[in-house]
């Protein structure tokens, strides 16, 4: 392994280095000085180490050596620090535009899996129903499975992981492992004895589905609630306003698209309201009581590891990893509550849940209090979870503006309705995501955490930063301290910067009922288990490389894997990737922990996988992602959703 001194990168994709015999810089991780190296040495070993190159067409830079892994943001900052350091030396510095820092690469380029599968068969022949065409002479898909087979890529692999998993692959001749399933004639075989319907519940009903599309849904206990509030009347139980209990909208797991959903679309008649009428015998709690159908289920978290709703990267096979690791409770990806209401297929898929996921909820995103108030009257009657959680965090400008996400923190009125008229349609509990406010200096979070107990909450979790703030600066876990005296009695989960079973033990020291994990549990999804063991996990290069192929295998199964779900199942492996190269190995710290805002400087690890994983340039990422799924399409590109300016 070379060794050399660390130099400070031309720029900040490597995040600084620090010098071996003097105190490492500020905000670089303290690593020992014998894997410390330079940016150019670090990408040499790369590449005379690497079995191959990147494939051709791989789109991983460009011509004037910047690399898309390293946004335009982090370059106009650097420059704009050499500018300074010219200033000094007396040069006349170079004049750059100024450009406002965001967190996201809006002008990515974006290639939908669709676009690396443009001879597709038609899907009459590979659901083996060739009698008849879906789409009639309309169709534009392929008819001639000859035809089909000569432009189709070759299999990636022996073994087909929906084929052993549920005994037969829906994909057919289309799969990318098809030779595992396909017989001497090219029919698509079948293991009888393994037959078995995928587990993962909350899918979307098509009857369902074209009833939202036509606005044919009704809302009844949506739009008492609504009713009353328009009017100044704080809504309450009421078994008038109570949609009649169809069996199985509350019961077992996996009655969610059936009978329940039906029931959305003809209600039935008003169930007779308890007491309406005379009784005789002896007095009983019913005849003083108003009961509503089904009372609400209660939720205790306390001391559980709580898995953040993270946007992307929280997709259900991500889930399924932390599960394994130790995490007690998930959380769906956002999902905006207008685009629920219209049946969007793929809003609908941030739903569903896998059966590992024990204690589960969705976060809903909208701003104003009809659509969030129908949309948690439409969940409560088709989806199983154990709670809804209300995302007043989101600090994107394009839910910002919209009146979502943190603006919510400033629209005390509406905020008001859109909890109480939620949780009078919910049978579940509901939970509310905030941040410390939405100006730096100007914190909201301890005077709306009261409002939030009496509007009806059962448990808030506050990340410690405003919406101004961003990532910039450490989360503030002294406000979250105070904000735990207001929210008193009910239950606040603290969130923000924990990294290790130190920062979390810290955490539970200001007295919360437990903590949210986010960035830490993309950097290292075994914190879980870290926390829970009370240790750290010099976790090696190979182990880590099979968290990876646990992930592409989750990925094939809830993906597909035709090439749409092979190269899907790519993207998603590749923005986890842009946040897991950040996690250095604990064999290789002068100090322990490490900290989360802290960037690694250029290192070379234990082994040529480890140095590999710790590469900051999407062409390795590429690479990684080659090694598990084949080779990318032609004229592949990626380049990650998230510019994290900072760590």
């Amino acid at each position: 392994m070379a060794e050399g001194a660390a130099e400070t990168p031309a720029d900040s994709g490597g995040g600084g280095s620090g010098s071996g015999a003097g105190a490492p810089e500020p905000g670089v991780a303290p690593i020992k000085s014998q894997y410390l190296t330079t940016k150019e040495q670090f990408h040499e070993f790369l590449e005379a180490n690497g079995q191959e190159k990147p494939s051709r067409g791989v789109e991983a830079g460009d011509p004037g050596g910047n690399d898309p892994a390293e946004p335009e943001a982090k370059r106009i900052r650097l420059e704009d620090g050499e500018a300074g350091e010219a200033a000094e030396r007396g040069d006349k510095p170079k004049v750059q535009k100024r450009v406002r820092v965001r967190g996201q690469n809006k002008g990515r380029p974006h290639m939908k899996p669709t676009h690396y599968d443009k001879n597709r068969l038609c899907p009459s022949l590979v659901q083996e129903s060739a009698a008849k065409c879906f789409f009639g002479d309309r169709c534009r898909f392929l008819h001639d499975v000859g035809r089909y087979l000569e432009t189709k890529p070759s299999d990636l692999g022996p073994r087909c992981v929906l084929f052993e998993t549920f005994g037969r692959c829906p994909y057919g001749v289309t799969c990318r492992f098809a030779g595992a399933h396909l017989g001497p004639e090219g029919q698509n075989l079948v293991r009888e004895e393994r037959v078995q319907a995928p587990p993962v519940r909350n899918g979307l009903d098509k009857a369902l589905q074209q009833q939202l599309r036509k606005r044919k849904v009704r809302f009844e206990r949506a739009e008492q609630a609504l009713r009353q509030l328009s009017k100044g009347h704080l809504p309450g139980p009421s078994p008038e306003a109570a949609v009649p209990d169809v069996s199985g909208a509350e019961g077992a797991p996996g009655q969610d698209s059936g009978d329940t959903q039906q029931a959305l679309l003809e209600p039935a008649a008003d169930a007779p309201v308890s007491g309406s009428g005379r009784t005789c015998g002896p007095l009983t709690d019913e005849d003083i009581v108003r009961l509503r159908p089904c009372e609400k289920r209660k939720l205790d978290l306390s001391g559980k590891l709580y898995l953040a709703p993270l946007t992307t990267c929280g997709n259900l096979p991500f889930r399924r990893i932390c599960k394994r690791f130790g995490a007690d409770v998930t959380c769906g990806e956002m999902a905006v509550c207008t685009n629920l209401l219209q049946g969007q297929t793929s809003e609908w898929a941030l739903l569903r849940r896998h059966p590992c996921e024990d204690v589960f909820g969705v976060q809903l995103e909208g701003a104003f209090p009809d659509t969030m108030t129908k949309c948690a009257e439409l969940l409560n009657r088709t989806v199983d979870v154990d709670f809804v959680d209300i995302n007043v965090g989101c600090p994107i400008d394009l839910v910002y503006k919209k009146g979502g996400g943190c603006a919510l923190m400033n629209r005390t009125a509406k905020f008001q309705q859109i909890v109480r008229g939620m949780n009078q349609v919910l049978d579940v509990p509901l939970t509310v995501k905030i941040r410390t406010g939405v100006q730096e200096r100007v914190n909201l979070a301890h005077r709306l955490l009261p409002e939030l107990r009496d509007w009806g909450a059962a448990l808030v979790t506050l990340h410690g930063r405003s919406r101004e703030q961003r990532y910039t600066k450490l989360a503030d876990w002294g406000y979250i301290a105070q904000c735990v005296t207001a929210a008193s009695p009910m239950p606040l989960f603290g969130n923000g910067d924990i990294l290790s079973y130190e920062d979390a033990n810290r955490a539970m020291q200001t007295g919360v009922a437990g903590v949210m994990i986010a960035r830490g549990a993309l950097l290292k999804p075994w914190l879980f288990t870290e926390i829970k063991e009370q240790r750290h996990w010099d976790i090696s290069s190979s182990e880590r490389l099979t968290i990876l192929q646990d992930f592409t295998r989750y990925g094939l199964e809830h993906w597909g894997s035709d090439t749409q779900g092979v190269e899907k199942t790519r993207r998603f492996l590749l923005e986890w990737l842009s946040f897991l190269c950040r996690y250095v190995p604990v064999g290789l710290l002068e100090r322990l922990p490490q900290r989360i805002n802290e960037r690694p400087p250029y290192y070379l690890g234990r082994d040529y996988l480890e140095t590999l994983m710790a590469s900051q340039k999407a062409a390795d990422w590429i690479r990684i992602s080659e090694m598990l799924l084949g080779p990318v399409p032609p004229n592949f590109v990626f380049l990650p959703k998230h510019k994290a300016n900072a760590y």
